[in-house]
């Protein structure tokens, strides 16, 4: 990771879970990190966090279904800080909503999951361009929903939908920034459940089996300290022993 000290890293959903996590891991190696998350009470713990720590932390109020918000907060770091060289698309919304569902919940979900990341990479790919970084670093947190259809669990689907988008928008940025030979890779980063407030109701359920938002992290540390020739493009994380029929078994 010492190639990234002193470097500029956008973490979105930096607020709890895998994004808290991320945050403390990048500043710990010391770089600058910018953390994007509605909850401003949440970011103001973790500024106070970590002070002191090796490298440093920002923190902008973001709501990522908003466009307008997004690039406010993209224009404050190219002042403010300059430069962009890693960004970790982390925010996520899920729903519990069918095909059949609430109309808000589905805006909700792609706006968030899909749009808000499509929109944050473009404005940090502009800014890497024309800051002309030598290494940059894309990095989407996706789901193994994004690989994988789940049946019964009908009440996700548009959720898994989401993250097939990601998946499939992930694969496409890679393929363009190898088109325009710009120096940025793009890596997607496919959790199981993971313990966070997004799966309390799995907890509740007692799915047992879960990954830590550290684990999380500890993934894309490694995606990030490969040799800039690698370009680890897919990881997929699943907890020890786990499987579908025990999945199934605490939803029918």
């Amino acid at each position: 990771m010492d190639k990234w000290n002193g470097k500029v890293a956008v973490v979105t959903g930096a607020s709890s879970g895998i994004g808290k996590e991320t945050c403390r891991q990048l500043v710990e190696n010391g770089m600058i990190v910018v953390g994007f998350a509605r909850r401003e009470d949440k970011l103001q713990e973790l500024a106070k966090d970590l002070k002191g720590k090796l490298g440093t932390f920002f923190y902008v109020k973001v709501n990522l279904c908003s466009e307008e918000n997004i690039l406010e907060a993209f224009n404050w770091i190219k002042r403010t800080l300059k430069s962009i060289d890693v960004l970790v698309n982390n925010a996520g919304v899920s729903k519990k909503s069918d095909l059949l569902g609430n109309t808000n919940d589905w805006k909700q979900m792609f706006d968030t999951n899909v749009i808000g990341y499509a929109i944050c990479s473009r404005e940090a790919i502009q800014i890497m361009e024309e800051m002309k970084i030598k290494a940059g670093h894309i990095i989407n947190i996706n789901s193994i929903a994004g690989h994988y259809h789940i049946p019964f669990m009908k009440d996700i689907s548009v959720y898994t939908a989401t993250k097939q988008s990601v998946t499939s928008i992930t694969k496409n940025l890679r393929e363009l920034m190898g088109m325009k030979g710009l120096p940025i890779r793009v890596t997607s980063i496919s959790p199981g459940a993971v313990e966070t407030e997004m799966t309390e109701d799995l907890i509740k359920l007692g799915v047992n089996k879960m990954l830590k938002s550290i684990d999380i992290a500890d993934a894309i540390m490694y995606a990030l300290s490969a040799p800039q020739r690698v370009n680890v493009a897919e990881i997929i994380i699943t907890p020890t022993n786990s499987n579908t029929l025990s999945l199934i078994k605490n939803f029918v």
